[in-house]
């Protein structure tokens, strides 16, 4: 019985949130889909993934984790604003890039998380 009562208050919860592409999902789609009986529309299903050019300044570089930091204006395709945001990368597209320089990228949101598929000075 106390699970009912966590997830119907987590539900209640949830019903608040905007999911992904911005739209929110009704009260009752979440319940139902709680509940085993309906499957969410396909705005809170993972969303495919989503790209846009961009450029910037290389604020941080941390190569052996695959991570790069970025200070870029606004990205209106993938919803950011103007700010220093930290992006997954592979390594192998640092080579070269230092701390300071401006790059030309091309950045991808998948599932909320944010990685780089092409960076060039």
């Amino acid at each position: 019985m106390r699970f009912r009562v966590l997830r119907t208050r987590f539900l209640a919860l949830a019903c608040a949130l905007p999911v992904a592409g911005g739209t929110a999902v009704s009260p009752g789609a979440l319940a139902l889909a709680a509940a085993g009986a309906w499957s969410l529309p396909g705005a809170a299903r993972a969303a495919a993934p989503v790209q846009a050019r961009a450029s910037g300044e290389v604020v941080r570089v941390n190569a052996p984790a695959g991570k790069i930091a970025i200070r870029h204006g606004a990205i209106d395709k993938l919803d950011l604003p103007a700010m220093t945001l930290v992006y997954h990368v592979d390594p192998a597209l640092l080579a070269g890039i230092a701390v300071g320089d401006r790059v030309e990228f091309t950045a991808e949101r998948t599932g909320g998380q944010y990685r780089i598929v092409e960076l060039k000075k």
